[in-house]
C-alpha cells in the first residue's frame, strides 16, 4: 500500500514542499532514499522507539520510504514525525483521510514526544501558498508558525495527540496570534537607554544622525570611555520596524532556531555582537549545508564589531561586497543561497595598540611602526565603507558623578523616526532604496544639491583630507540626514561642514 505525507525542507530563506511516500509490500526491509542525510537515517531508530512507547511499531514488512524531489539533498531530525506518521497510515495501524491536507513535522524523542524544530516561518509560508489546510509541528515552534493567517496551526507536545487526531478525531488547539497585537507590546521598553549615558553629547548627536539615515558608524577612542555603552543602545533609537521588516528577520533567525518559543514575531531589531575570533564564513554565511551568518542575523538591525583591528583581516574584507549590495550570496556547485544583510554596522577600535594616542599622560605608548602595523589591519576599502568616524574622549569626573538624566531613546527615536518618514516619501518610487544610506549615485545627485558656497567648501575639504571619490558620496549622504533631522529642504554649509567633520579617520596622522 502506497501512502504520501508532506513535510518541508529549508533552502536559504525560503522553504521547499517534501512529499514523503511510503510503499509496504511483502518482505522485510526498511529503506530510506531521496538523498537524506544521517540525521534522517538515524530515524528509523527513534521512530521504532516513540512508535513502541505509544503501543505501536514498525512491521515486519519490506518498507520503501521515498523523499521527493529525490535530488534534493533533505537534512536534520525534523521529518521524524512525518516518517512516523506515514508508516502508520501505509501499514494501516492508524485511518488518516485528509492527511494530504497537512504539512507534518517535528523531532522525536523515545517516549514520543516532540522536539523544536528549525525554520517553521518559512515552511509555513510555503504551507499558506501551496494550499495546504493546516500545520502540525511541535508547541515551542506553534507561536512562530501562527504568524502566517490564512494557515491553521497546531502546535502539539507528543506523536498520540497526532495519531489521536487522525484516528480518533480528537481535536487539536488551533495556534492562533494577534500579529499586530504581538508585535506592537514590547515597542516602547527598550531594554538599553541613552538616558542612561553620562556626557557624550556630541557621540550621542552622531549616534542619532547615523540612525536617521542608516549610516554605517566607527567610534575611536581609549579604553573605558564609553564604546561599547553607546553601541548598545542604538537599536533602542532605530524607528520601530515595519510589520514588513519584522516578518523578514523572524524568517531569517527562525531558519538557525533562534526564535524564543514565547514571542513568535521579533518585534525588537536585532543587535549582534560577534567575538573577534570569529570565521569569515560564521560572519557571512556558508559551511557545507549554507546557513545564515552574523551579517544576515543582523538584517534590518545592528552589527557592533567591537574592537575591530583585532578581526582577521580576510574576515574583514569578505564584507566588503554584503555591505555594498545589502545581501550575500553562497554559490555551491549544485545550488545558489541568497540572505539579505542590510544592517548597520558599528564598529569600536582603539586609536592605537595600548589604547591612547597623543595623550602625552598614558600609561602605555606605541611606537610608529607598532602603530602603522595596527591600524594596516583596516583596508581602506573597508573604512570607505564607513561613511561617519567619531572620536569618543573619556567622560570627565564632574560629568559622571552628574545626578542628571540625559535625554531619553525613545525622544530621540521620534526625532530619528520624523527624519526616516521624510526618506521614506523621497525614496517611495524605489522598491530599493528606503533611506540615504542606501542612495546611488544617481539620487545623489539628484536629492543632494549644492549650492555655490557649499561646493566650494566641500572641495577645499576634498583637497585638503586628500579624500577619495567614495568618502565624497559618504559626506553628501550624512549632509542630507543632517538636513531631514532638521526638517530641512535643501544641504546648507552647516549640514556639509558638520559632516566633513565626521572623516575624522581620513585626516593627516591617521592612516598615513
Amino acid at each position: 500500500m502506497l501512502k504520501k505525507v508532506y513535510a518541508s525542507a529549508v533552502f536559504g530563506v525560503e522553504a521547499s514542499t517534501i512529499t514523503v511516500e511510503v510503499n509496504v509490500d511483502t518482505g522485510i526491509g526498511y529503506h530510506l532514499v531521496g538523498l537524506p542525510d544521517n540525521a534522517i537515517k538515524e530515524s528509523n531508530f527513534r521512530i521504532a522507539a516513540a512508535l513502541q512507547n505509544n503501543g505501536y511499531k514498525i512491521p515486519g514488512k519490506k518498507i520503501i520510504i521515498n523523499m521527493s524531489p529525490a535530488d534534493l539533498r533533505k537534512e536534520g531530525s525534523a521529518y521524524d514525525l512525518t516518517l512516523a506518521i506515514g508508516i502508520l497510515v501505509a501499514t494501516n495501524q492508524i485511518k488518516a483521510e485528509n492527511i494530504e491536507e497537512y504539512l507534518i513535522m517535528g523531532e522525536l524523542s523515545l517516549d514520543g514526544n516532540l522536539q523544536p524544530i528549525k525554520g517553521a516561518l518559512p515552511i509555513a509560508v510555503k504551507a499558506r501558498e501551496e494550499g495546504f489546510k493546516g500545520f502540525i509541528l511541535p508547541k515551542q515552534n506553534a507561536k512562530e508558525a501562527a504568524i502566517v493567517d490564512g494557515l491553521k496551526v497546531y502546535g502539539v507536545d507528543n506523536i498520540a495527540q497526532v495519531i489521536n487526531y487522525f484516528d480518533k478525531d480528537k481535536p487539536l488547539e488551533q495556534t492562533i496570534i494577534n500579529t499586530r497585537e504581538e508585535f506592537n507590546k514590547s515597542l516602547n521598553f527598550p531594554e538599553f537607554d541613552f538616558s542612561d549615558v553620562k556626557g557624550q553629547e556630541s557621540i550621542k548627536r552622531c549616534m542619532e544622525i547615523a540612525a536617521a539615515g542608516g549610516h554605517n558608524i566607527i567610534l575611536i577612542g581609549p579604553p573605558g570611555a564609553g564604546k561599547t555603552m553607546l553601541a548598545k543602545r542604538l537599536p533602542s533609537i532605530l524607528p520601530p520596524m515595519t510589520l514588513h521588516e519584522a516578518l523578514e528577520t523572524t524568517k531569517i533567525h527562525s531558519v538557525v532556531g533562534r526564535v524564543k518559543a514565547h514571542t513568535g514575531l521579533m518585534a525588537q531589531r536585532p543587535f549582534r555582537s560577534p567575538h573577534h575570533t570569529i570565521s569569515n564564513v560564521a560572519l557571512v554565511g556558508g559551511g557545507s549545508y549554507p546557513q545564515p551568518g552574523e551579517i544576515s542575523l543582523s538584517h534590518n538591525g545592528v552589527l557592533f564589531l567591537d574592537e575591530l583591528p583585532e578581526f582577521k583581516r580576510e574576515v574583514l574584507e569578505v564584507m566588503r561586497q554584503p555591505l555594498e549590495d545589502r545581501e550575500v550570496t553562497i554559490a555551491r556547485a549544485k545550488f545558489t543561497v541568497t540572505y539579505p544583510s542590510s544592517f548597520m554596522l558599528v564598529a569600536s577600535m582603539n586609536p592605537s595598540p595600548g589604547g591612547y594616542f597623543n595623550d602625552p599622560n598614558a600609561p602605555v605608548t606605541s611606537s610608529p611602526a607598532e602603530m602603522q602595523r595596527y591600524l594596516s589591519k583596516i583596508s581602506g576599502p573597508l573604512l570607505d565603507r564607513i561613511d561617519i568616524h567619531i572620536e569618543v574622549t573619556p567622560v570627565p569626573f564632574e560629568k559622571l558623578s552628574d545626578e542628571r538624566k540625559g535625554e531619553s531613546s525613545v525622544d530621540i527615536r521620534k526625532r530619528v523616526t520624523a527624519a526616516r518618514e521624510r526618506q521614506t516619501k523621497r525614496f517611495e518610487e524605489s522598491n530599493s532604496v528606503h533611506y540615504n544610506a542606501q542612495m546611488n549615485t544617481k539620487q545623489i545627485r539628484a536629492h543632494c544639491k549644492l549650492d555655490d558656497a557649499s561646493m566650494q567648501l566641500l572641495k577645499t575639504a576634498m583637497e585638503r583630507l586628500n579624500l577619495s571619490a567614495r568618502a565624497y558620496d559618504r559626506i553628501l549622504k550624512v549632509s542630507r540626514t543632517i538636513a531631514d533631522l532638521e526638517a530641512s529642504e535643501s544641504i546648507n554649509g552647516s549640514h556639509l561642514s558638520e559632516a566633513i567633520q565626521y572623516r575624522s579617520m581620513d585626516r593627516e596622522g591617521w592612516l598615513g
